[in-house]
């Protein structure tokens, strides 16, 4: 059975997870998957984001946040959701389309507080948690084959 050759990942913001996702999967992938992130209501990059990114090879800096009216096509083979609130705006925007739909809810990393190392630390999870479940959901296609 042929993936998806389209995919948008959406959270609340568009500056950790949904981006998170989007360059793992665009990483893994490389571009036999066009890979596309949107938040509900875009916000700041968050550097811890950046920085855990940075740890595993992969260049988020230059990441810009962007909600859904922001899309220039919304025509996705697939919506992976990474937040409920995501979830809902993603079901109104799949309604007339022939798209598949997942909820993947997604821990937000900006929950903990405490010190660098701490704050680092959950955000290492969610990155880690996003790279095992993306190579688990898109498998040959994660590992470079048909």
């Amino acid at each position: 059975m042929a993936g998806p050759t389209s995919v948008l990942f959406a959270c609340t913001q568009n500056s950790i997870r949904s981006p998170m996702a989007e360059s793992i999967l665009k990483h893994v992938a490389g571009s036999r998957i066009f890979v596309d992130s949107v938040g509900v209501r875009p916000g700041e990059l968050d550097p811890f984001a950046v920085a855990v990114m940075k740890e595993i090879g992969i260049d988020l800096a230059r990441h810009r946040p962007k909600g859904f009216d922001d899309l220039e096509d919304d025509n996705f083979d697939m919506v992976i959701s990474l937040s409920p609130e995501a979830q809902h705006r993603a079901v109104e925007m799949t309604r007339t389309t022939a798209c598949e739909l997942e909820f993947w809810n997604t821990f937000d990393p900006t929950a903990i507080e405490g010190n660098r190392d701490t704050r680092m630390a959950a955000f290492r999870q969610v990155r880690d948690w996003l790279l095992a479940r993306i190579r688990e959901r898109f498998g040959d296609a994660a590992r470079g084959g048909a």
